[in-house]
């Protein structure tokens, strides 16, 4: 291991050439660990835990991405271990449960679709492919309705634009005919 002070780490988005461009969190990782400049998985990380990580860090404004940090190795190493410990099937799992029962619905909220959020919150969690497929199901009518409220939404919005256009196409209509001469 080299001596890089985790306090002193500032995670940043993306993919860097070097230390100085930047780290993200696996950057970060794999110059403490093996002083490497690379995001790759290291050895002995979950892929799951890899992946799921590398695009919290990515989503992440800067000042949250920073408590992304308590992950990285400072005296002991939570991720170390993780890989072929089988659990990255939960862990899936666990991920997939999480955009169904807590983010769909946050979102559906927002979008004045409570029926639906509460819909998806309620479902049993997601741990195996029947739990899925039931999620799957409700998710597609959580869907459908978030897709009819956009459309309503737009077509709202829009109306006054497109009467405006109709009655500049009816007008343009009446000077094609006469050639622009009133």
């Amino acid at each position: 291991m080299i001596s890089l002070d985790v306090a002193t780490i500032t995670l940043a988005k993306g993919q860097h050439e070097t230390c100085e461009d930047g780290m993200c969190l696996f950057e970060a990782y794999n110059q403490i660990t093996r002083r490497e400049q690379t995001d790759a998985c290291p050895p002995g990380v979950s892929p799951v835990l890899h992946i799921y990580g590398m695009r919290l860090n990515d989503v992440l404004p800067d000042d949250r991405r920073q408590e992304l940090k308590r992950y990285l190795p400072n005296g002991t190493d939570v991720l170390a271990g993780t890989a072929g410990d089988g659990l990255d099937g939960v862990r899936a799992w666990m991920a997939l449960d999480w955009l169904i029962r807590v983010y769909a619905p946050a979102w559906l909220d927002l979008a004045g679709l409570a029926g639906e959020a509460s819909a998806l919150r309620n479902l049993a969690p997601v741990t195996d492919s029947a739990t899925a497929e039931a999620a799957r199901l409700a998710g597609a009518a959580a869907r459908a309705a978030a897709r009819d409220a956009a459309w309503a939404a737009a077509g709202a919005a829009l109306a006054p634009t497109v009467a405006r256009l109709q009655d500049s196409a009816i007008a343009l209509y009446a000077d094609l005919i006469t050639g622009g001469v009133s």
